[in-house]
């Protein structure tokens, strides 16, 4: 059995996939096999410090450690360990490296937001795409939001903002950056009619989950809102009870789903698919495309 591992150092969580890699008539597919979650919230330094303190260095270390041995056991073949926006902006991020690849024996690569946009595009969504409509695709994360403007199934322009949400639960989102982004948006979708949303991330996700849709069905303007309006007027604490979320996700969700909103608002847009894909599963699809597509 060929398996392959992805790790998606975010700034809210960390996360190892583990792929079963099968052939198949049109190529290769995976299988998830194993997927561990630590919410180690790396951004919280970052933005606020541009600096990863010694404790989160300590804990991220002994993390991928464990990451490391688990991969070892399940015999991985070939991995790709993906850094973003937090490790991107703390300044001691390549020392972090340094230490990972010490400590861990792991090599981790620091990416910028046009390749995590391209580790995204890997999952292919685009060819469950209808190329009569035109879309959004939005996806969310701690640090930054990556934005591309899907036309006739093709990425037609795509960019990286520096808002995420853990980047507005520590105020560390600039004004100017959320006018660039509506400028950039509005710019990008103005000639297209019929627009919808494609929405990636764990918030999304959760957001999905909670609305009872079915799977393939998109999540309406409307519903999206209700559920804000509906999370919103809980206390942490609250969503913590009432809707059985996680303490790392039940904070996080607010900002994410104001992320969305604002968006769909800004384009008209009043629906949004949910794949249910993120970063792991890109990045074990860019692994086939590398080492497999080809054979």
């Amino acid at each position: 059995m060929l398996r392959y591992a992805a790790i998606d150092i975010g700034s809210n969580a960390v996360r190892l996939l583990i792929a079963d890699i099968s052939r198949t008539e049109e190529g290769y597919t995976f299988k998830k096999n194993t997927l561990v979650r630590v919410p180690l919230r790396l951004g919280d330094d970052a933005f606020l410090d541009q600096h990863i303190s010694d404790r989160k260095v300590d804990d991220l270390v002994k993390t991928m450690i464990a990451f490391k041995n688990l991969m070892d056991v399940y015999h991985v073949s070939k991995y790709l360990a993906c850094a973003t926006s937090a490790m991107r902006e703390a300044e001691n991020g390549e020392e972090v490296i340094k230490k990972v690849k010490k400590m861990a024996d792991l090599e981790l690569e620091i990416i910028e937001g046009q390749r995590e946009a391209n580790i995204i595009y890997s999952n292919h969504i685009e060819e469950n795409l209808d190329s009569k409509r035109s879309y959004l695709y939005i996806d969310v994360g701690g640090g930054s939001t990556e934005l591309s403007v899907f036309v006739n199934k093709v990425p037609v322009a795509s960019k990286s903002f520096d808002i995420g949400t853990i980047r507005i639960l520590d105020n560390q989102d600039k004004d100017e950056t959320w006018e660039s982004m509506k400028q950039w948006v509005k710019e990008n979708t103005k000639s297209l009619k019929n627009v919808a949303g494609i929405g990636t991330g764990g918030n999304i996700n959760k957001l999905f989950r909670m609305s009872d849709e079915k799977d393939g069905m998109p999540l309406s303007f409307i519903k999206l809102k209700g559920l804000y309006n509906q999370l919103n007027s809980h206390s942490l604490k609250e969503r913590i009870s009432v809707f059985g979320l996680n303490p790392d996700r039940a904070d996080v969700i607010i900002p994410a789903c104001e992320i969305y909103i604002t968006l769909m608002k800004w384009t008209g847009i009043k629906q949004i698919y949910v794949p249910k894909v993120g970063m792991v599963d890109g990045i074990i699809n860019l692994l086939i495309e590398e080492n497999l597509v080809n054979l």
